[in-house]
């Protein structure tokens, strides 16, 4: 799939790509290198991500609503206002990550390093960072 002239898919490798208000709900992006990436207003609903890098993407008010993130890197990504419910972020990597005002009601956030470097114990996160 071709979204913005960027062939999307797994492993795809789109570090400073602009995504920006892209429609990628459902698409598989597992593996994918989206390092430096504008993702911002991007639809990532259902998408997968599992072990994708996001670090230092930009993911303000992006939908990642029941997005599978399991084991992605989201250091210092810039997460402000992104609806993050029921996504799947067990084992994420969110070192840094600005998530002021990110809604991550029901998501999974086991084993997961928050931004101030602490793992999530607990299964489901809470419903105001």
């Amino acid at each position: 799939m071709q979204i913005n002239g960027y062939e999307i898919g797994p492993g795809a490798h789109l570090p400073n790509a602009d995504l920006s208000n892209a429609d990628l709900s459902n698409a598989n992006l597992a593996g994918a290198d989206l390092m430096h990436a504008n993702l911002r207003k991007a639809n990532l609903t259902h998408a997968n991500l599992s072990n994708a890098n996001l670090s230092n993407a930009n993911l303000a008010k992006a939908k990642l609503s029941k997005a599978q993130l399991t084991g992605a890197n989201l250091s210092k990504a810039h997460m402000h206002q992104a609806n993050l419910t029921n996504a799947h972020l067990s084992g994420a990597n969110m070192t840094g990550a600005d998530i002021t005002g990110a809604n991550m009601t029901g998501a999974d956030l086991s084993g997961t390093t928050m931004p101030d470097g602490k793992v999530h114990k607990n299964t489901h996160g809470p419903a105001h960072p």
